[in-house]
């Protein structure tokens, strides 16, 4: 009898142990993180003037979702007009070991401009040999696509030069932006870091260039400005 008892609590005490483990971990995958990654923050010299630059992520979620507060802007040096603001709200899902899919909302808002908002639908993620991948499509009466990529090379452990790749192609006609289908605007940089704080501050300094082409560039030509321009950059980026 004695044995009988002895057996049933040592089993009961493995059931308990086993479902409390199972437990932890399912807590564990649904814990709620946070946090918010500046990937520029910026000041561009730029021939005849200069302008502050920010892009960061905020985001809260679990492994399974996450809310994605993501912002892009541009404020020229000398009048302090918003030439560029870009506001994101987006859910991610993850589709695979490595990509999320992306449903959002997104608001181009700057200053003498009129208003522009979009449905956005994407990926994002990593791709073979580790580069970092967006892919979007913004839907609208003025659709657009925009494709990003980035890759980090250490060339030490503090040392980190990242090159990046940034290409919107209108899908249809927005003159007031100066955007004609079809013609894309290509930016490339390369930005060399040093991590101050493990990866939470990295001051860096870098390279900027923006080409519009096509029908854009005619657009941008007929208006008096210039379909490219190059920059000297010099930020930091942040991660809490």
């Amino acid at each position: 009898m004695m044995a009988r008892r002895s057996l049933n609590q040592t089993l009961t005490a493995s059931v308990l142990s086993i479902a409390m483990v199972g437990a932890a971990q399912e807590a564990s995958a649904e814990a709620l993180t946070y946090g918010i990654q500046v990937e520029q923050l910026e000041y561009r010299s730029i021939d005849g003037g200069g302008a502050y630059v920010w892009d960061f992520d905020a985001l809260i979620g679990t492994d399974e979702l996450k809310f994605v507060w993501r912002s892009e802007g541009e404020v020229a040096e000398g009048s302090g007009d918003i030439e560029s603001l870009e506001n994101q709200l987006r859910l991610q899902m993850p589709i695979s070991r490595f990509f999320d899919a992306v449903v959002g909302v997104y608001a181009q808002t700057p200053d003498q401009l009129p208003d522009r908002y979009a449905a956005v639908f994407g990926v994002k993620g990593l791709a073979p040999q580790w580069f970092e991948i967006d892919a979007d499509l913004y839907l609208s009466d003025r659709s657009f696509l925009r494709f990003e990529g980035e890759y980090e090379a250490l060339l030490t452990n503090r040392l980190i030069l990242t090159p990046s790749l940034e290409v919107n192609l209108p899908v249809q006609d927005d003159p007031a932006y100066l955007q004609a289908a079809g013609g894309a605007t290509v930016e490339i940089g390369a930005r060399l870091s040093y991590d101050l704080i493990d990866r939470s501050v990295a001051p860096y300094v870098g390279v900027n260039y923006e080409k519009s082409f096509g029908g854009t560039a005619d657009l941008m030509r007929a208006a008096g400005e210039e379909d490219d321009e190059f920059s000297v950059v010099a930020g930091v980026r942040l991660m809490f």
